[in-house]
């Protein structure tokens, strides 16, 4: 039976992909506690035997009709963002896939009322959200594998819940050890043009409203505490400060380690950051001696 052995709300800004002087240039000449929090989480956690799998859900990858899990055998070339190009640019990527893990993903979607396609076109495009934390966390790693999951844009909290839930059952049956990444931030308001140069340091002051950081740092308090109940239960207010990804990132994640059930509290791996508007921090969430509920439970309640 497999497992999730551990799971992260993890930043990816580009901001971690440009140079040390750069990013202190940016910051006041400190740097981003992003960085040392992302070498951090790779030394204590990603160099670990206790893992086969990485499964990313990625905030950057908008689907429309499905959502869609990669199966290629392997990643490879060269990423060059379309949105940032001067700081991501020739970024070299290879790295595993796990297409019999996205396969069986892909065959819980109908048992769990939504719709999850394998993908493993070699053609198919690869996000920033997924390559940075890979470029941390995995680079140097062949053995370990890495896929991804789209967010549907066109989905609810309840199908990003369900969606998570086959992910969680796909683990259950599988024989993999998995980690699980919600690449993306909290609230996600960018300041406009003309505006957000001038507001590109780290400090939280530069957060876009005052509603959006009580609110961020109100989930920061539930996260640490691991009251996803409460998290859960307060989407509907922390939608009108715009997550990003309408925090599908977080919901596919939530969703396959138990909901409302699950209790694991988070641990900071950054500060709570700032960046041009946008609330961004490293959560990470060990698994619970007893493991995470859906991992025990799903077979058995849903068969």
């Amino acid at each position: 039976m497999g497992e999730i052995v551990g799971v992260g709300l993890i930043a990816h800004v580009p901001t971690i992909m440009l140079p040390v002087q750069t990013r202190m240039e940016l910051n006041e000449g400190k740097d981003s506690t992003l960085v040392a929090g992302l070498e951090k989480l790779r030394a204590d956690v990603f160099e670990s035997d206790e893992y086969d799998t990485v499964i990313v859900l990625d905030s950057h990858w908008a689907s429309t009709v499905e959502f869609i899990v990669t199966s290629q055998e392997r990643r490879h070339g060269l990423f060059t963002s379309e949105e940032l190009p001067r700081g991501m640019h020739g970024v070299p990527f290879d790295y595993r896939g796990d297409p019999e893990l996205a396969e069986l993903i892909g065959a819980q979607d109908e048992k769990n009322g939504t719709w999850i396609t394998p993908i493993d076109d070699p053609d198919l495009p690869v996000m920033y959200a997924t390559i940075n934390l890979w470029k941390y966390l995995g680079e140097g790693l062949p053995d370990k594998k890495w896929i991804s999951v789209s967010l549907c844009q066109t989905a609810t909290d309840e199908d990003f819940l369900r969606a998570g839930r086959a992910i969680g059952e796909a683990i259950a049956k599988s024989d993999r050890r998995v980690i699980l990444l919600a690449s993306g931030a909290l609230s996600h308001t960018f300041y406009k043009l003309r505006e957000l140069r001038k507001h590109e340091m780290a400090d939280p002051s530069h957060i876009f409203s005052e509603t959006a950081r009580v609110a961020d740092c109100e989930r920061l308090d539930w996260f640490t505490a691991g009251d996803h109940a409460r998290v859960l239960e307060t989407m509907p207010a922390f939608h009108k400060v715009r997550p990003e990804g309408m925090f599908g990132h977080w919901l596919l994640t939530i969703g396959a380690i138990g909901e409302e059930a699950c209790t694991a509290p988070g641990v900071l791996y950054s500060e709570y950051e700032n960046s041009i508007g946008t609330g961004q921090v490293h959560v990470w969430f060990p698994r619970p001696e007893d493991g995470f509920p859906a991992a025990k439970n799903l077979v058995l309640s849903r068969e």
